[in-house]
């Protein structure tokens, strides 16, 4: 287990943060302890619970052509058939997991591939569950093209909570399954959009587990 990139700087900024509230408030009370000890052990569950977002394990894929792993850790929400409005232009079937704040944030690709389409979208900030957030929230859409050809839509959406979205990502970039591709800060919401004669192995509400959960053969 290791720390996430994009949480060191956060986090040693918030324990000197911490340390000093708390060296303040020793000298401030001191013939009252129990106000430090409340102090102390408030700031030590605000660090634990800031930490806990930005913890990055190490995993181990199921790496299979045939297969789409989950781009995140999450809760299946959405396995629907729709139309993708901005770049396939098609029918396609659509599976979504909501991150919540308690889930591994890392963004992983489900499949091996070429990176054919990439764009970024400012945006507004509605609950990561709501209709409109997949085409009104901030978010990025990428396109990965197979070894064999199948153009595979992932959407990174920003939530109430997650205001910040990163991404490792340009078209043309080559990508293994199961690499890092990006990161949510906080939690939200990631669509995939597979062809419409995929498998799908997953049911809705079911859990999932960036880079090992398998969502559907293509």
């Amino acid at each position: 287990m290791t720390i996430h990139k994009e949480g060191r700087v956060l986090l040693a900024v918030m324990l000197i943060v911490l340390v000093i509230i708390n060296v303040v408030v020793l000298y401030a009370f001191p013939a009252r302890p129990i106000i430090f000890n409340i102090s102390l052990a408030a700031s030590i569950v605000l660090f634990l619970l800031i930490l806990q977002f930005f913890r990055n394990p190490k995993i181990v894929s199921p790496l299979d052509e045939k297969h789409v792993l989950a781009p995140a850790d999450g809760k299946v929400v959405v396995i629907e058939e729709t139309t993708e409005t901005e770049y396939l232009k098609d029918r396609r079937l659509q599976i979504s997991i909501f991150m919540s704040p308690v889930n591994v944030h890392v963004n992983r690709m489900p499949v091996k591939g070429v990176v054919e389409f990439f764009k970024y979208h400012a945006g507004k900030y509605l609950v990561a569950w709501h209709p409109k957030s997949s085409t009104e929230n901030e978010r990025t859409t990428l396109v990965v093209k197979t070894g064999q050809g199948v153009p595979v839509l992932v959407r990174q959406i920003a939530g109430a909570l997650a205001r910040r979205i990163k991404w490792y990502v340009k078209e043309g970039q080559q990508f293994e399954q199961a690499e890092e591709f990006g990161f949510i800060k906080f939690g939200s919401r990631v669509d995939v959009f597979l062809p419409l004669d995929a498998k799908v192995k997953v049911n809705i509400g079911e859990k999932t587990k960036g880079g090992r959960t398998v969502l559907a053969e293509i």
